[in-house]
C-alpha cells in the first residue's frame, strides 16, 4: 500500500486461457455470452510506441546479475536511492533461471522462465525499478565454472549483448559481486563477477562492437564512472541511523573505501488495517521492510511472504574501482547515505564538476618488497578550466613516495597527469595495500584510490591447473584483480605417486637463487625435501617439480590434508600452502561373466565393496546405519566393455515418488547418482557421465516401460543430460543418452511409508561406450610405494552418491558417497580413483570427449510480453540484440471476432502477438486479503501468502497470443477472439508485437528486433 495516492482496485479476469503457439489460434475467455454494451463498445488501436522509436531513458545504477532472486539484495539500496535522491537503477539479468527448481507449479524451461521473469520484475517495482534487460541465455545445470559458463553462453555474444544495453542506458555505476572462485556457481562468477569488468572496459572502447555505433539505434561508447563488484565491507563503527557510515571505519585488513546507506528511511509505502506485524494501520514501512519483502519475491524458488517486521541496517558497499573523485572513509561527507553517488551520479562535495575524472593507476597490480614502481595521477575537469593544484600520494607507514607534483591546471579536454615512485618497505609484509591520491587546489579538492598487493621479492607457488589457472589468467587479462588470487588445491588417489610443481618467480632487479622445501603430513613420502633452483633472471619463472606418495592405498579419504612449499633465497624466505585431496582408491575386477541386471547382488562381483554411506552434505543421518548412511555399500565390476555396479542403500522410510516426467532432480528423493569421468581429468561434469537413479516412482500403470511404480533414470548436469528411459528418453536433444544402460532394483515399500528390509538395492549396466570418451586402460593398480607405482597414474574418475529423503514433500535431506566432499556433484577431481584391471579400450574409441549436448531451454526476449513491453514503451532494444526497422506494422483492428494487423517486411522473420491486460511491468506474486493491496505484499490473514494461480495465462494478463514466420513482403495478420477477450480489452488494455528477424550468415539468432504497444481505446455508444 503507497501513502498519498488514492487506492486503485484492479479488476480481476475471471477465466482466460493462454493461446498456443501457431500460425492462427484462438484463445478464449469467460463464456463468450458478454452482454450487448460490451459489444456495441468500439475499440480502437491508438498510436503505437515503438522500441526504435522511443528515448531510451538513462540509468544512473545498474546491477548485473545470473538469475532472478541473485538480486535480491538490490531491493533496498535501489528504494532509498530512488525516493530520497531521484536516482533510477536498472539490471541486466543474464538467464531467467529456467533450469531452477519451481516449488509452486508445473512449470519448467521457458515457462518457468517467463514466470520467473515476472517474480524478479514484481519484487522490484516498489523501488522504482523497473527496466530490467534479459540476455535470454540459458540457466544450464549447477556448476562451479566460469569458463564452461563463458563456453555455453557464448561469452561473445553475452559480451556484445551487455554492452549495448550499457551503451544504451548509460549507467554510472554497475554493482555485481566478486569474480572468484569463492562465488560458487560458474553462472555466478561470470555473470555478477566477470562481466561487470569485461563489459565496463568494452563500452568505453570505440573498437569493441563497432556495429552498435551505426545503423538503426545507433549508440556510442560509454565510460561506467564506478564499480562496486567484490570489494570488501568489513570494518568498525558506523551509527544505526540516517548517514550510518559515520564513525565507520575499514578493517586494517581491508584496502577499500567503504560506502553506506541507511535502510530506515521512512518509504511511501504503508502497512495496511490488520497486518500480521502488529503494525498501526497507515504507519509508513521502512525500506528496509519494502525492500525485504521485494526480494522474497520469488515463491518459485521456495521463498515465502515477508510478513515480520524487519530491522534497518546500514548497506555497505566496497568500491571496487573509482575513475571519479570521491571522499575518503576519514571524511565527514563520507558518512552520508548518499557518498556511493559522489562523483559519478552528483557531484563529489570536494568541488570538481561532475564528470570529472580523478584517477590513479599502479605500473603492475602485483609488486615486491622493496622493489620500486611507478603509480600515475591521472586529472580532467567534467566542465571548465579548474586551475592549478598539488596532487600528492599517500601510501602506507614506512613506503618511500616521491615529492608532491604541482599541476598548473586541470582542463575539461585534455588530461592532465603526474607520476610517483613508490618503493615498498623492504620488511613489508605480503597483503593488499591502499594508495590514495589526493589533489587540493583552489577551492577544490579530490580524493581516490586503488590498491596493490606486495608478493614475496621471490615467491614460490604450488601450480595452478583447471580454473583456477584460468582464473588467474582471465584477473590479468582483465586488470581485475579485485576477487584476489586462487588458492592452491590439488589431488591425489589413495596409494598413489604424483607430482607436485613449484613455480617460482623473481620479481627482483637481480639474479636469484635459492631452494624450495616441501613439507608432507605423515602418510606422504617426497622425492626430495629440497629442491634447488639457480640463475633465476629478474621477471622470469622456473618449475620445480616434487614426486609425492601417498603410502596407504587402503585409506577411505574423503579428507583433506596440506602441503607446504617454502621458498629461499638471498630475498628472503616466502611460503604457500596446497589444500589436497585424498580421495580413495579402488581396483574394479573384471568379472568371469556378466551379472544378469536384476538388482541383487550375486557371487560374480567379486571385488572389495566400498562404503558409500559416509555423509559429505545436508542433515546427519537420524540413527546411522538405520536412516541412511553406516552399511552403504557399492560391488563393482567391468565384463565385455561394460561397467557393472550393485548398490545396497540404508534407509528406513521411503521418500516422495517423482512421476516419470520428474525423473530428474535426483537429489529431491530417494535415489543412487553414479558419476563417471572417463579421462579422470575433467575440469567440470560437461566431460563426465553421471547418472541419477531412482529406486521407484509414481507410475502405476507402469507407462515409463519399467513395470507399475518401477525404476526411472537420467542423465543430469553431464556431457548429455537428459531423460534416459521410458518414452521421454526419445525426445531429448541430440538423441538417446544412454543406449544399453541398464538398471534393475530390489525394492519393498511397505504400507507404513517404511522400506523392507531396511533398504534397497540397486544395480546398473553402463557401456563404456555411452561414455563421453574412452575410459583407460588405465594405469598399474597403486601400490602406496614410488618405486613400484606409475607416477601421474591414469585412472577413472568414481563416485557413487545415495540420497536420502524422508518427507513426502520432495526436500532432499543427507547425501553420502564414496568420495564425501562438498560438491563433489560438480567438481569431478573430488571423485574416487578406479582402476579398471586388465581392461583395454577399443582402439578406434576417441580419447576426447565430445563436445557437450546443453538443451538451449531459454526463452527468448521477443516470447516475453513483459520484455516486448519494456522495450516498446521505454525505449532501447529486446535482450540487447541488433534493432531492426525492417518491419512496420500498421492498420491494427479489434473487431467482435478477431484483431487484424497488417504488416510490411523487407527481411523474413518471426512475429509475435500479445494481446494484454493491465500493468506489464507486473503481475503479483503472492494471494493478499488485505483490503486495497495493489501490490501483493501486504499479510492480513495466516492464509495469505499463497502463489496465485499462474498458468495458463499469466495471472490473466495474457488473453492470448499468437507466432508467425513471416516472408518478406506484406501480408496480415489475424488473431481470433472471442466475447470474452473482446470484453476485456475494453479496459487498461494493450497489444503487444515483437518482430525478430531470421538469422541469416554470421548473423546471431534473434538479431534484428523490434517492438510495438499499441494501446487500446474503447469509445462507448453515445460518447465522443
Amino acid at each position: 500500500m503507497k501513502r498519498h495516492h488514492g487506492i486503485l482496485l484492479t479488476s480481476l479476469i475471471a477465466v482466460a486461457a493462454l493461446m498456443g503457439q501457431g500460425t492462427a489460434v484462438a484463445a478464449t475467455m469467460g463464456n463468450g455470452n458478454s452482454g450487448p454494451p460490451d459489444a456495441a463498445v468500439k475499440l480502437e488501436a491508438g498510436d503505437p510506441a515503438i522500441a526504435t522509436e522511443t528515448d531510451r531513458e538513462k540509468i544512473d545504477i545498474m546491477g548485473i546479475w545470473a538469475h532472478p532472486d541473485d538480486d535480491a539484495g538490490f531491493t533496498t539500496p535501489c528504494g532509498v536511492w530512488n525516493d530520497l535522491y531521484g536516482v533510477r537503477c536498472g539490471i541486466i539479468m543474464a538467464t531467467r533461471g529456467e533450469g531452477g527448481s519451481n516449488s509452486v507449479g508445473p512449470e519448467a524451461g521457458p515457462d518457468l522462465g517467463l514466470r520467473r521473469e515476472n517474480e524478479d520484475r514484481t519484487s522490484h517495482i516498489r523501488s522504482g525499478t523497473v527496466d530490467i534487460f534479459n540476455l535470454d541465455r540459458v540457466d544450464f545445470f549447477y556448476n562451479t565454472s566460469a569458463p564452461l559458463t563463458a563456453k555455453v553462453w557464448d561469452a561473445e555474444e553475452t559480451l556484445s549483448r551487455t554492452v549495448r544495453i550499457i551503451r544504451e542506458t548509460r549507467p554510472e555505476i554497475l554493482v555485481g559481486s566478486t569474480p572468484s572462485l569463492a562465488a560458487g556457481h560458474g553462472n555466478h562468477q561470470y555473470a555478477q563477477g566477470r562481466m561487470i569488468w569485461e563489459a565496463a572496459a568494452a563500452a568505453a572502447d570505440p573498437g569493441r562492437f563497432p556495429e552498435q555505433l551505426t545503423g538503426v539505434g545507433a549508440v556510442e561508447p560509454w565510460q561506467v564512472k564506478k564499480i562496486l563488484a567484490g570489494g570488501l565491507t568489513t570494518g568498525t563503527g558506523g551509527t544505526a541511523a540516517p548517514n550510518c557510515n559515520a564513525g565507520f571505519v575499514p578493517a586494517a585488513t581491508n584496502p577499500f573505501t567503504v560506502v553506506g546507506t541507511w535502510t530506515g528511511y521512512e518509504s511511501p509505502y504503508v502497512w495496511a488495517d490488520g497486518n500480521l506485524a502488529g503494525q498501526a494501520a497507515g504507519s509508513a514501512k521502512t525500506w528496509a521492510q519494502v525492500g525485504r519483502e521485494g526480494g522474497r519475491a520469488h515463491p518459485t524458488q521456495a521463498r515465502t511472504m515477508q510478513t515480520a517486521l524487519v530491522d534497518p541496517t546500514c548497506q555497505r558497499y566496497g568500491v571496487s574501482e573509482s575513475i571519479v573523485p570521491m571522499q575518503p572513509n576519514s571524511s565527514p561527507a563520507a558518512a552520508n547515505d548518499d557518498a556511493v553517488l559522489y562523483g559519478a551520479v552528483i557531484a563529489d562535495p570536494g568541488g570538481m564538476p561532475l564528470g570529472s575524472e580523478f584517477s590513479l593507476a599502479a605500473e603492475e597490480y602485483y609488486e615486491a618488497a622493496g622493489e620500486p614502481f611507478t603509480t600515475t595521477v591521472t586529472l580532467r575537469s567534467g566542465e571548465g578550466e579548474l586551475g592549478g593544484g598539488t596532487v600528492s600520494l599517500v601510501v602506507p607507514a614506512g613506503w618511500q613516495v616521491s615529492e608532491p607534483v604541482e599541476v598548473d591546471g586541470v582542463g575539461d579536454a585534455d588530461a592532465a597527469q603526474a607520476e610517483f615512485t613508490v618503493t615498498p618497505a623492504s620488511d613489508a609484509a605480503p597483503a593488499v595495500y591502499k594508495l590514495a591520491a589526493e589533489f587540493a587546489g583552489d577551492g577544490v579538492t579530490a580524493y581516490n584510490d586503488t590498491r596493490i598487493e606486495l608478493v614475496a621479492p621471490v615467491e614460490g607457488r604450488f601450480a595452478r591447473w583447471g580454473t583456477a589457472a584460468e582464473y588467474e589468467e582471465w584477473t590479468q587479462d582483465n586488470d581485475a584483480y579485485v576477487g584476489g588470487r586462487s588458492r592452491a588445491v590439488a589431488k591425489v588417489g589413495a596409494g598413489e605417486t604424483v607430482t607436485v610443481p613449484v613455480e617460482v618467480t623473481n620479481r627482483t632487479a637481480v639474479v636469484e637463487s635459492g631452494a624450495v622445501e616441501l613439507a608432507v603430513p605423515a602418510g606422504f613420502v617426497v622425492d626430495a625435501a629440497s629442491k634447488p633452483f639457480a640463475d633465476l633472471a629478474p621477471g622470469d619463472t622456473t618449475t620445480i617439480p616434487f614426486i609425492v606418495t601417498h603410502t596407504d592405498p587402503a585409506d577411505p579419504g574423503s579428507r583433506t590434508v596440506t602441503f607446504t612449499a617454502t621458498t629461499m633465497s638471498d630475498a628472503g624466505v616466502a611460503s604457500e600452502n596446497e589444500t589436497v585431496y585424498l580421495v580413495p582408491s579402488v581396483v574394479i575386477p573384471q568379472l568371469d561373466a556378466a551379472p544378469t541386471v536384476d538388482g541383487t547382488a550375486d557371487e560374480l562381483y567379486v571385488g572389495q565393496p566400498i562404503d558409500v554411506g559416509t555423509r559429505w552434505e545436508g542433515a546427519e543421518c537420524a540413527a546411522d546405519g538405520v536412516d541412511c548412511g553406516d552399511g552403504s555399500v557399492a560391488r563393482l565390476g567391468w565384463y565385455d566393455d561394460a561397467l557393472y555396479a550393485q548398490i545396497r542403500v540404508t534407509d528406513d522410510v521411503a521418500s516422495a515418488a517423482s512421476t516419470p516426467d520428474r525423473c530428474f532432480g535426483h537429489w529431491l528423493v530417494d535415489s543412487v547418482e553414479l558419476l563417471l569421468d572417463p579421462r579422470g581429468d575433467s575440469i567440470d561434469t560437461s566431460s563426465t557421465f553421471k547418472l541419477g537413479m531412482f529406486p521407484f516412482t509414481d507410475d502405476a500403470e507402469g507407462a515409463n516401460g519399467n513395470g507399475a511404480d518401477g525404476p526411472c533414470w537420467s542423465r543430469d548436469a553431464d556431457n548429455h543430460q537428459g531423460f534416459s528411459t521410458g518414452p521421454l528418453a526419445e525426445t531429448v536433444e541430440g538423441g538417446l543418452n544412454a543406449e544399453g544402460v541398464e538398471v534393475a532394483v530390489e525394492v519393498a515399500r511397505q504400507a507404513d511409508g517404511t522400506f523392507a528390509g531396511g533398504g534397497y538395492d540397486i544395480e546398473v549396466k553402463v557401456p563404456l561406450s555411452a561414455l563421453p570418451a574412452a575410459v583407460g586402460p588405465t594405469s598399474a593398480v597403486p601400490q602406496g610405494d614410488a618405486a613400484l607405482n606409475d607416477v601421474d597414474p591414469q585412472y577413472l574418475g568414481l563416485n557413487v552418491t545415495p540420497y536420502d529423503s524422508d518427507t513426502q514433500n520432495f526436500i532432499g535431506q543427507t547425501r553420502t558417497a564414496w568420495s564425501a566432499f562438498g560438491s563433489q556433484q560438480s567438481e569431478p577431481y573430488r571423485w574416487g580413483h578406479a582402476y579398471l584391471d586388465g581392461y583395454t579400450p577399443p582402439a578406434d574409441r576417441s580419447t576426447e570427449s565430445a563436445d557437450p549436448i546443453i538443451p538451449d531451454t531459454a526463452l527468448q526476449g521477443v516470447q516475453s510480453p513483459q520484455t516486448v513491453a519494456q522495450s516498446a514503451t521505454r525505449g532501447g532494444t529486446i535482450s540487447g540484440v541488433q534493432p531492426s526497422e525492417a518491419m512496420t506494422v500498421s492498420d491494427v483492428k479489434i473487431q467482435q471476432k478477431k484483431v487484424s494487423l497488417s504488416y510490411r517486411s523487407e527481411e523474413a522473420g518471426t512475429v509475435r502477438v500479445f494481446l494484454w491486460k493491465g500493468d506489464t511491468s507486473y503481475i503479483p506474486v503472492w494471494t493478499s486479503s488485505c483490503v486495497g493491496d495493489v501490490f501483493g505484499f501486504e499479510a492480513c490473514s495466516p492464509t495469505d501468502g499463497a502463489a496465485p494461480p499462474w498458468a495458463p495465462d499469466m495471472s490473466g494478463r495474457l488473453l492470448a497470443s499468437f507466432e508467425q514466420e513471416v516472408d518478406a513482403g506484406k501480408g496480415t495478420l489475424t488473431v481470433p477472439i472471442d466475447a470474452g477477450i473482446r470484453s476485456a480489452l475494453i479496459d487498461d488494455a494493450q497489444i503487444l508485437v515483437s518482430y525478430a528477424e531470421q538469422p541469416s550468415g554470421d548473423a546471431a539468432a534473434g538479431d534484428g528486433v523490434n517492438a510495438w504497444s499499441f494501446p487500446i481505446e474503447a469509445t462507448r455508444p453515445g460518447k465522443g
